[in-house]
């Protein structure tokens, strides 16, 4: 017997794969559809798909008149409508906000770096330590409830079997680095210019951010129904 559903994971560009993501659905047997829309490839449906995981990416959730956006709204609102759980990385999180019913707006300054965050339930969030990459924040949709903050921003939301949270447990050191560099500028406009220094950080704590990270994926899985299985 094995499972008939899949995982459909959108990326949106070659520097932000699903990285630790794609090693815990491999990890755990779970069979899954990467669509990078950086490629051109259009998205797929959501017949067969058991959830939708939208990663990061450096458009807003808010760039709607962008066709890669509104085509990605469409399908998370299909993904609600079907009651097809959809679980949100950063700009995965606040698109999964705006289409609950929140709003997405620019941050004075972004986050950048390791956080730890204040977590009201460690189960589904642990507290981190996390990586945070990200210069917009979501409101928290109407029937949602708020789980997880930083003096900063929200962190995490919870709707139903919908999980959308604003750091990156996809992500390691390795590729956020890529981002640092790549923003150096942008950055540079907020004052920051130790955006590389801030992940600096000890072995331990990326295994402890990959270890956070499953149990996240986890207890996502653990509140969807399983799938129908074949003979």
């Amino acid at each position: 017997m094995s499972p008939r559903r899949h995982a459909l994971v959108v990326q949106h560009a070659p520097t932000g794969p699903p990285a630790l993501l794609g090693a815990w659905l491999e990890e755990r047997g779970i069979p899954w559809e990467l669509c990078d829309t950086s490629t051109g490839a259009p998205l797929p449906g959501l017949e067969g798909v058991r959830f939708v995981a939208s990663l990061g990416a450096a458009a807003s959730a808010a760039d709607t008149h962008l066709p890669a956006v509104a085509a990605e709204t469409a399908l998370v609102e299909h993904a609600v409508a079907d009651d097809v759980p959809v679980l949100g990385l950063c700009f995965g999180g606040q698109l999964l906000a705006r289409v609950l019913g929140g709003t997405v707006e620019p941050m004075d300054a972004p986050e950048v770096g390791w956080v730890s965050i204040e977590t009201d339930d460690p189960a589904l969030v642990p507290a981190g330590p996390w990586l945070a990459w990200h210069y917009d924040r979501y409101t928290v949709p109407p029937a949602a409830t708020e789980i997880a903050r930083t003096e900063h921003s929200s962190h995490a939301f919870v709707r139903g079997s919908h999980l959308g949270v604003q750091f990156h447990p996809e992500s390691t050191q390795e590729h956020v680095r890529v981002w640092a560099a790549k923003d150096a500028e942008r950055l540079a406009s907020f004052g920051i210019t130790d955006g590389l220094q801030r992940l600096e950080a000890p072995s331990t704590t990326e295994q402890a951010a990959r270890a956070a990270a499953f149990a996240l994926f986890d207890a996502f899985l653990s509140r969807i129904p399983d799938p129908v299985p074949t003979s």
